[in-house]
């Protein structure tokens, strides 16, 4: 899948290709854990397209960026650290590159969170990009045990990238 990233913020200095590598990276596997384990709504030839054509953006914003999709989008007016948007899972007729989804991260909220959880601002924009991705893929954390698998699967993401608390 490709990413279009958009730095939207201006409080924080971001390395964009450092940044879109990692997140290209962190994508990749994605695709790997579940590829290897895919949940019962999407199919391997599915996953297959999504990854191989499929169009992902990513957003850094500020906190009140974000606070205002927050309340257009959620009807919650607060910033929270980050949305997701699935836009299209089924590939088009035209086998074409599409896009999937989006994910916006709140970098203000990313570093407020990395220093109150005692971790660097990289492993929290890693969690919540993947925690994004997920999101735009179908997974969710409404019961326990969607809870468990997203979870359980943000972190041996995270762990395969090296990435640890």
């Amino acid at each position: 899948m490709k990413i279009a990233f958009h730095n939207r913020q201006r409080r924080e200095k971001v390395d964009a290709k450092a940044l879109s590598r990692d997140f290209a990276h962190l994508l990749a596997l994605v695709g790997e854990e579940l590829s290897a384990a895919p949940p019962a709504w999407l199919k391997k030839r599915q996953l297959k397209q999504i990854f191989d054509h499929g169009s992902l953006s990513v957003a850094l914003v500020s906190d009140r960026a974000i606070a205002v999709l927050n309340k257009d989008w959620r009807g919650i007016d607060k910033a929270t650290d980050v949305l997701s948007f699935p836009l299209e899972l089924e590939a088009p007729p035209v086998m074409d590159e599409w896009l999937v989804g989006e994910v916006i991260i709140s970098l203000e909220r990313a570093r407020e969170q990395a220093q109150d959880f005692g971790h660097s601002l990289e492993r929290e924009v890693s969690f919540l990009f993947v925690h994004g991705v997920l999101h735009v893929l179908g997974f969710d954390h409404m019961t326990k045990a969607e809870e468990r698998d997203m979870f359980g699967r943000q972190k041996r993401i995270l762990a395969l990238a090296g990435i640890s608390r």
